[in-house]
């Protein structure tokens, strides 16, 4: 993946077939990295995808092959969502958005479940140290959150 391969798309750019290509690499990354959440869980949050992607302020995409195959939003230096279909996950690409997101977008901050150990190492291999952690997600659901920032 080159620079080129990511952009940042306007509200208007986020069609009903950009979103859905997108919730479909939402799914395959949350079932491969977040094995915490059942099935039932997965299908449960899954409609409320779309409404966080068309929703956050800034989303960008990364496209590979002629496919989507990763995305990050952010909202007021935030990080509130990166995804990446498991097929491209350890060859640089999360990083590349991330350090995007600081460069262009200002990220200082994030959330990320616990029980995600990878994500967790991630994070905290590009400098972010958690300052915060809750019991519970912000659903109220037994799945302890760290809060992190640069």
């Amino acid at each position: 993946m080159t620079a080129s391969d990511i952009q940042t798309l306007s509200a208007s750019a986020r069609t009903p077939e950009l979103v859905e290509q997108l919730v479909g690499v939402w799914e395959r990354s949350a079932r491969a990295s977040h094995t915490f959440l059942s099935e039932t869980e997965i299908a449960e949050i899954k409609p409320f995808v779309p409404q966080a992607l068309t929703g956050v302020e800034t989303l960008v995409v990364a496209e590979g092959d002629d496919a989507l195959v990763g995305f990050m939003g952010v909202q007021d230096g935030r990080l509130e969502m990166l995804f990446l279909d498991p097929e491209v996950r350890g060859h640089g690409l999360g990083r590349q958005l991330l350090e995007h997101g600081i460069a262009h977008l200002g990220v200082t901050e994030l959330t990320v479940n616990e029980q995600n150990p990878q994500a967790v190492g991630f994070y905290e291999h590009l400098s972010f140290k958690t300052y915060r952690r809750t019991e519970t997600d912000e659903e109220g659901r037994p799945y302890p959150l760290l809060y992190m920032r640069l």
